[in-house]
């Protein structure tokens, strides 16, 4: 019969039970509603939905998060019905075209990303079980992924990772709370028989959900880890995607007009990054060609010639394009370019080797380079520039006569200001060599205009004004300046359009290149070297157009942004099939030096063997066959010693229990406490004939006995194991000094 202590004891402990399983419910609900929330800003950060999306359904977060557990919640048939008429209504605006997208790409992913939520909605406003809570997960899964698709921010890689920490505690809760709810029923089921469950059982429920979740961490990145490097990502899907590109179609093309690249300058947008892995010579001024052009048409420049040689990849993994001329002096440029209105790319002047993902590549005449060009697509290339120059002195030597080949880089039109060429005779009027005349035009703009990005020269002539009306100008104007002013003395010319060295990020170790650091340059030809010599006429305070930004707090954080972003770009964003292939040949190169070295050693053993075996049969004489035995039998016996200490050992660790030591002692002190307490109880009470019966509880077992130690033993037990106080260490000892008594009197008890 249970007393009135125990059946009080019993009772607070099924309280405090139901207690912990409404506290159970409460944390499930809070983890339920943020992984619903994380799955929502994944998408958000992608850029899909307008405020009034996002502000609407952040207004059913709150709201159905109040009405939760009301009488105002839909019911579960309304819900179903609405999610159920959903799917036509988006269907066929799908088909009547009322969402108002650009294009098909955009209309898919747009309606799709506006369905899920749709759904997530009417789940979170009805009556949910446990199915619209799995539901509700798996609508949240489907946005990360679609955000996979759209995000190219590296705020989806905090999103992603937040979002797999609160589902992985989501799902543990729950299934917490479904064993409550089992317990809970049975309890119920047996409110006659106040009857706890056994708390090894409950102590092994908690140790495979601990296990389970452990497990969920563990199959995610194991499954993770080779899909990642399985799938390839290319720019324009995946991660790698993006619905704008960057506009500078004006500056990059087969012609410009003079006054665009100052438009270009004034915007912030990043147009590429750059990281120099191996740096050659003659680094001093950095930039980044894109394309030459040749023509000039008064109000701009264009290229003469159209002509493109074509250059395949074949089997290799790199394009060359070009001869160094000194292998030792190349500069190795790693490019992350952004979706950009142009096939060109930037790189440091004459590229020799190009890797990148793409099969073939394009040369013009004038040494640009380009590929077959997706422009919503961001990539990534490795390009190996020669830099090496002659120096001054071979230039100066250098009055080789210009070929027919290069007469174009002599043009003028037709109706050129006069006083232009006077103006550039009379600067180079006391130098007496190609080069030193294109120095003293390069220094006189540099010192004699002033730098602006407000286009100011216009009409039928714009250089003339420039030159002899406004005076001041953007780096269009002072590298037109050059080359038609050094045409005019019949020296070669052609202007170049591409980006200064932009802003280093020392955090991330690249170059920042925005589109404000868009930029136009002159090359001079010197027939004797064969080599085009870079000369930049705008003012220093064009040539310096990097931020300040970098400086005091807020710039140091914006670079420590700038190399996540960076970060995510390399080893997500930029992580291509090409990369793919060169991790996949490493492997192999690595399994197969693996399987060489592992056939040779197999080799070797087997010579040796047929050598030893021959020593044997006495090919080589009684003495030595003698010995071959010897040897023989040594090994063995060495064998046979080994298996039978190494068999001998593992009995010696399972007889000591060590694993199981290990165990319990990494097991929390007060948990491993409890057990060993209680245990050590019911092991001297078994050893007398004292054993608790299954319908008997810890505490009915207790009091049947008539030991006053026995029940302060159980009295504690119950109250460290389920109403989860800690053992203070006077209780330890208490419960020590109890044990020692128990075991005097069962002793007593038994004699």
């Amino acid at each position: 019969m249970l007393s009135l202590n125990g059946l009080s004891c019993l009772c607070q402990r099924k309280n405090k039970m139901f207690s912990k399983i409404r506290n159970i419910e409460s944390i499930f609900q809070i983890l339920s509603y943020l992984t619903v929330l994380c799955g929502f800003i994944s998408v958000v950060i992608s850029g899909t939905f307008s405020i009034l999306i996002i502000s609407l359904f952040v207004f059913v977060i709150i709201l159905s998060w109040f009405l939760e557990g009301s009488r105002w919640q839909i019911s579960e048939r309304l819900g179903t019905f609405l999610i159920v008429l959903a799917i036509p209504v988006f269907y066929l605006g799908w088909r009547m075209r009322l969402f108002g997208f650009e294009n098909v790409e955009l209309m898919v992913t747009g309606i799709l990303s506006r369905l899920i939520l749709s759904l997530t909605a009417i789940k979170l406003l009805q009556k949910k079980s446990d199915r619209d809570w799995i539901f509700l997960y798996l609508m949240s899964f489907f946005e990360v992924l679609l955000a996979a698709g759209l995000s190219v921010s590296a705020l989806y890689l905090a999103s992603f990772l937040l979002y797999v920490l609160i589902i992985v505690c989501a799902i543990i809760v729950f299934e917490i709370k479904k064993t409550s709810k089992i317990v809970q029923k049975k309890t119920d089921s047996n409110k006659s028989k106040i009857h706890i469950s056994n708390p090894n059982n409950l102590h092994a429920n908690l140790l495979q959900l601990h296990l389970n979740g452990i497990a969920i961490v563990v199959l995610t990145i194991i499954l993770a880890l080779p899909l990642f490097f399985l799938l390839p990502r290319v720019g324009g899907a995946g991660l790698g995607g993006s619905q704008n590109s960057v506009s500078t179609s004006t500056g990059f093309s087969d012609s410009v007009t003079l006054g665009e690249i100052g438009k270009i300058q004034q915007n912030e947008q990043v147009v590429m990054r750059v990281r120099i892995e191996k740096a050659g010579n003659n680094l001093n001024n950095i930039r980044w060609r894109g394309i030459a052009l040749d023509k000039f048409e008064n109000k701009g420049w264009r290229k003469s010639r159209t002509i493109t040689e074509r250059f395949d990849k074949g089997g290799k993994d790199y394009v060359q394009v070009n001869y160094p001329i000194n292998r030792d002096n190349l500069t190795e440029q790693t490019i992350y370019l952004e979706p950009i209105d142009t096939s060109v790319l930037f790189a440091l002047s004459r590229q020799i080797i190009v890797q990148g993902n793409f099969p073939v590549l394009f040369k013009d005449s004038d040494d640009g380079l380009s590929f077959p060009s997706n422009n919503s697509e961001r990539i990534s290339y490795r390009v190996y520039s020669d830099n090496t120059l002659p120096n001054a002195q071979s230039l100066r030597r250098d009055s080789n006569l210009f070929s027919s080949e290069f007469q174009r880089y002599l043009q003028l039109p037709e109706k050129l200001d006069a006083r232009i060429t006077q103006l550039a005779k009379q600067i180079t009027e006391n130098s007496f060599n190609r080069y030193d005349k294109a120095k003293a035009l390069e220094t006189y703009l540099q010192n004699s205009f002033g730098y602006t990005l407000e286009q100011k020269a216009g009409g039928e002539q714009p250089l003339a004004e420039f030159l002899f009306d406004y005076r001041e100008g953007h780096c269009e104007y002072f590298a037109t300046a050059m080359a038609v002013m050094l045409r005019t003395q019949g020296i070669a010319t052609r202007v170049v359009n591409g980006f200064q060295q932009g802003e280093y990020n020392e955090t991330a170790d690249v170059f920042v290149v925005k589109q404000r650091n868009a930029h136009s340059w002159v090359e001079v030809y010197f027939p004797a070297e064969n080599v085009w010599i870079p000369f930049d006429p705008t003012p220093f305070a064009g040539q310096n157009l990097e931020s300040n930004s970098s400086t005091g707090f807020v710039g140091k954080l914006n670079n420590y942004i700038e190399a996540l972003e960076t970060f995510w770009i390399q080893y997500f964003v930029a992580y291509d099939n090409q990369e793919q292939r060169s991790l996949f040949r490493s492997v192999k190169n690595g399994f197969t030096a693996y399987q060489r070295q592992t056939s040779s050693w197999l080799n070797g053993k087997q010579n040796e063997l047929a050598e030893w075996w021959k020593e044997v049969r006495g090919d080589k004489g009684f003495e030595t066959s003698a010995k071959a035995i010897g040897y023989g039998i040594a090994y063995l016996i060495a064998a046979v010693l080994g298996v039978i200490l190494s068999i001998r050992l593992y009995r010696k660790i399972i007889k000591l229990k060590i694993w199981q030591k290990i165990f319990n002692w990494l097991k929390r002190k007060n948990e491993a406490t409890i057990i060993e307490f209680y245990d050590r109880m019911q092991k001297v009470l078994a050893d007398k004939g004292f054993k608790r019966e299954s319908h008997q509880t810890p505490l009915e077992f207790a009091f049947a006995l008539n030991m006053p130690e026995a029940v302060r033993i159980t009295e504690k037990y119950n109250r460290v194991r389920f109403g989860e106080k800690n053992l203070t260490n006077d209780e330890a000892q208490e419960i020590e000094e109890w044990l020692h008594n128990l075991e005097d009197t069962t002793l007593n008890k038994s004699k």
